[in-house]
């Protein structure tokens, strides 16, 4: 049984004229950091888990990525965010939303599914769980950056709402993994929507819409329009064509993303991987932030339809 792992860093309107050498650098070499941390984990014979909570660390942590560090202003001048994750063995999960001050969401997230007895923890709750757990909390300036301010300040200037920049790259990160004993595990993590308001929560939190594991079918994680993706059930969507309809994954993929979604004016992509290792990346927008190492096969990252084989 190969192992390997599938990031993502968001899809959308990734416009190549706004794109320079040196910033699609930094973009692949965080794709290529976070791929070879949550590898190693699995080299190493640790679980899916593990590996897909290494891996999307690195991605929360880097400062261009809509998760962690880099995660938008609400409406309010904040950062809420949203992560969860899910273990393909037996269907645990744990999710949490509108939180604030968490260096690693997704850790969070892990620590709901592993040692509490809930799914799903909001705000303060959330975040007093995660005091229990030794949760590393950080300033508010820790998520300060000129870049996402400005997009904030352009945002509520004209009363708008936008999941990113002005590309409209909807901003998430993500990873799916199958370890050496072939049991699956997908992770989500985001800082939502700039300018949102009322407390908004999309896909990335919510099980079934944008994050799915079953080692019966396949591990996904979704990013896009996260209403749409709500609406669709996107994640389990992808599963249930796998185990009811009898579809390969690629034919569910493509059934999904570039049907379905379309159908419903959802943009966006995923990545996923069955519990033979097959994978893929489906994304019916412009470009899709991504990346794949597998145990038997070259590592390579991606933005636009091209990729870099390292």
């Amino acid at each position: 049984m190969r192992h390997g792992i599938i990031i993502h860093g968001g899809a959308g309107t990734i416009l190549k004229s706004s794109m320079t050498a040196e910033l699609e650098s930094e973009y692949k070499q965080a794709l290529i950091n976070a791929l070879n941390e949550g590898f190693i984990a699995l080299d190493m014979g640790n679980t899916a888990v593990t590996a897909c909570i290494n891996a999307v660390k690195v991605l929360e942590n880097f400062h261009l990525f809509n998760a962690g560090k880099g995660s938008v202003y609400n409406h309010d001048g904040e950062h809420d965010m949203d992560a969860s994750i899910m273990n393909g063995i037996d269907l645990m999960a744990g999710a949490i939303s509108g939180v604030r001050n968490i260096k690693n969401p997704i850790q969070l997230a892990a620590d709901v599914m592993q040692y509490s007895d809930h799914v799903y923890l909001t705000g303060k709750g959330a975040e007093d769980f995660g005091e229990t757990q030794n949760i590393e909390f950080a300033p508010d300036e820790y998520f300060h950056s000129a870049f996402r301010y400005k997009q904030y300040q352009y945002a509520l200037k004209n009363d708008s709402v936008f999941l990113d920049h002005s590309d409209h790259k909807f901003g998430t990160v993500g990873a799916v993994a199958i370890d050496k004993e072939g049991n699956l595990c997908a992770a989500t993590s985001t800082g939502g929507m700039t300018n949102k308001k009322y407390g908004r929560v999309g896909d990335s939190s919510l099980i079934g819409a944008g994050t799915y594991a079953n080692n019966k079918t396949c591990a996904v994680s979704c990013t896009g329009d996260g209403e749409y993706f709500i609406r669709a059930l996107a994640a389990y969507e992808l599963s249930a064509l796998i185990e009811h309809k009898g579809l390969d994954l690629k034919s569910a993929g493509s059934e999904l993303i570039h049907n379905k979604m379309i159908k419903i004016g959802g943009e966006g992509g995923l990545i996923s991987i069955d519990k033979k290792g097959n994978y893929i990346l489906p994304f019916n927008c412009s470009g899709m932030y991504r990346g794949v190492k597998m145990s038997d096969e070259t590592m390579k990252v991606g933005i636009y339809e091209d990729w870099l084989i390292l």
